[in-house]
């Protein structure tokens, strides 16, 4: 690859010349727009890094804080909405929570290659903070649970929006970030139950109380929403009005708007201190080759082409591709069912096993909620360096988490005390952030590059399907049980042998 020595300023004749993926085959889908697209990839690698992508790092940062955040706000306010409504089937709100969540991540997916990123990338934070606030006023369970999947839907689209943006102006050097991002994963959780624990430790109905929970003694669970909704509400502002996004250069490209998406490259050069000199005539001359698809209907073809059969196909076309893409489908759909049937019900969990051990108080609840929070930081940084370890790898490292996530959840079945059950719960919260750090890492890599979008799909709609199965078998299993936290552990170890039999190890080596 040809470098440029100035970085000041970045000379046009390397645009081609420097293309870091070979040119796709002219019988793909929509080859002008590839080539296109390929080439204002390699005007953001030639750019560089700069003050645009470091403050887009953080905003992206809250969308994918928001995609945690917000079902731990779910499962801390689960309890005391079920004592003050009276609602045996506590699990319902979840699963309206997980409905929101599958249709916001379909429609926002989908939406954004529509009517463009921009608008998704704000209105997705916009919804869950206007919908969050006002169910802080919900007279009944149905309101609740219909402002949950509200929420939740513009939840559902923060991963899929904001990492299509990111990427978008994010220079092949650096996709490492993309990684990285999962730090806010974790202090999202940390956040949500640092401020759950004085609203709702205080304010809240306990499983031991024997007086009628009523809304002026359960008030708690309502503040606690103001305050989440309104700090994500922050959150829409700082993206809003204080930081200008620029529509994807490739979105404009996409509908025909070639000199748009040069003028915002150049924005974003002159943003980060460079200068570039990528101009419409580096994009037009692939006009030659055949006319572009430039209208809605041409960008929603090209977004429907991720689950097109023939790309489905493609990730069958060996045996050993195939069995490698079963087996991921496999994973990401057992831990889809594993992760929420648990660990959406930990502070339920914390509470009716509290008060069988005789220590069952609110305060104690949510105080141990916050610890076992703490545990989510470490375990997402330590997912980080274990995937680059010569004895572990990806695959390694996701199966020694999984399994060992697995093993704390049955070891947590044998508590005798609050103490017991905190401890296996923190060990839990570390193990299932490393294995989410490695699992994001590793998913992309072992699919092709021009079926890779069709890979993600499938293994998002195995875990987001699966997801919405877990309160229901949470609710005929009986939260307070063992029997789920058998059914996850189980699931968990399930994930992990089917790892151990993943044939592709993608450490140190080039995606293909």
């Amino acid at each position: 690859m040809t470098e440029e020595k100035d970085e000041t300023n970045i000379n046009s004749r390397s645009l081609d010349d420097t293309l870091t993926a070979p040119v796709l085959d002219r019988s793909a889908v929509d080859p002008v727009y590839q080539a296109k697209a390929h080439v204002l990839n390699n005007a953001i690698q030639q750019i560089g890094m700069g003050r645009y992508q470091w403050e887009l790092f953080i905003l992206v940062g809250f969308g994918w804080a928001s995609d945690n955040m917000w079902p731990v706000i779910t499962s801390l306010i689960l309890s005391p909405v079920a004592l003050e409504f009276n609602q045996p089937k506590a699990p319902l709100l979840s699963l309206a929570q997980n409905i929101g969540l599958l249709g916001g991540a379909i429609f926002w997916g989908f939406g954004c290659d529509i009517f463009g990123r921009r608008l998704a990338f704000n209105a997705t934070l916009g919804i869950t903070a206007a919908f969050g606030l006002i169910a802080a006023g919900s007279p009944n369970f149905a309101a609740i649970g219909c402002f949950a999947a509200f929420w939740s839907f513009g939840v559902g689209g923060n991963l899929p929006v904001d990492s299509a943006v990111f990427l978008e102006f994010l220079p092949g050097s650096h996709q490492y970030l993309l990684t990285i991002l999962s730090i806010f994963w974790a202090l999202a959780q940390l956040l949500a139950t640092l401020v759950a624990w004085p609203l709702l430790g205080y304010h809240t109905c306990s499983e031991t109380d024997l007086d009628p929970c009523t809304r002026s003694r359960n008030f708690g669970w309502r503040w606690f929403m103001i305050t989440m909704g309104g700090f994500a509400m922050i959150c829409f502002f700082l993206r809003f009005i204080v930081f200008t996004l620029y529509e994807s250069p490739k979105y404009l490209m996409g509908k025909g708007k070639d000199a748009a998406a040069v003028a915002v490259v150049h924005k974003v050069a002159q943003k980060n201190g460079k200068t570039s000199a990528l101009s419409v005539a580096d994009l037009e001359v692939h006009d030659e080759d055949g006319q572009q698809g430039v209208d809605t209907a041409a960008a929603l073809k090209r977004k429907l082409e991720k689950v097109d059969l023939t790309h489905v196909r493609a990730l069958f076309r060996t045996k050993k591709l195939a069995y490698s893409t079963t087996l991921i489908m496999c994973i990401w759909a057992f831990i889809g069912l594993a992760f929420p049937l648990y660990n959406a019900f930990i502070p339920y969990t914390l509470a009716s096993r509290g008060a069988e051990f005789g220590d069952g108080s609110t305060y104690l609840t949510y105080r141990n909620s916050l610890i076992i929070a703490v545990l989510g930081i470490p375990g997402a940084l330590a997912g980080g360096a274990l995937v680059e370890l010569p004895l572990l790898g990806r695959k390694g490292a996701l199966a020694l988490s999984t399994i060992l996530t697995g093993v704390f959840l049955f070891a947590s079945t044998t508590a005798k005390n609050s103490n017991d059950l905190l401890g296996w719960n923190c060990a839990f919260n570390f193990c299932s952030n490393v294995m989410y750090a490695v699992l994001y890492a590793y998913t992309p890599e072992i699919f092709p590059t021009k079926d890779r979008g069709t890979g993600n799909a499938l293994t998002a709609s195995a875990n987001r399907i699966f997801g919405i199965m877990a309160p229901i078998v949470a609710m005929y299993a009986n939260l307070k049980t063992a029997a789920p936290v058998y059914v996850s552990g189980a699931l968990f170890l399930g994930a992990g042998a089917l790892t151990c039999a993943l044939p592709f190890e993608s450490r140190g080596k080039a995606s293909l």
